[in-house]
């Protein structure tokens, strides 16, 4: 099946904001239970760390954070 890579990519993002934790200046981590090409995606876009990793969770960058929190208040906020 052919998608839009972009907006699932932007609504995986929004979804990494709900599983955000250790949120610091230096960014947060969330956890990866998310497909991993997405992941890889969003890495090579710079919102995440590298998420190929043992750890049960990535690191998301202080950019990523707040695109995060834009993009889920675009798609999940009662309006």
């Amino acid at each position: 099946m052919e998608y839009n890579k972009d907006k699932v990519d932007e609504v995986t993002l929004a979804l990494l904001y709900l599983v955000m934790h250790d949120e610091s200046e230096n960014g947060a981590r969330a956890w990866k239970g998310f497909d991993w090409d997405t992941m890889n995606r969003l890495h090579q876009k710079g919102f995440i760390g590298n998420p190929v990793s043992k750890t049960k969770s990535v690191v998301v960058t202080t950019g990523g954070c707040k695109r995060a929190k834009e993009l889920f208040d675009k798609h999940f906020s009662k309006r």
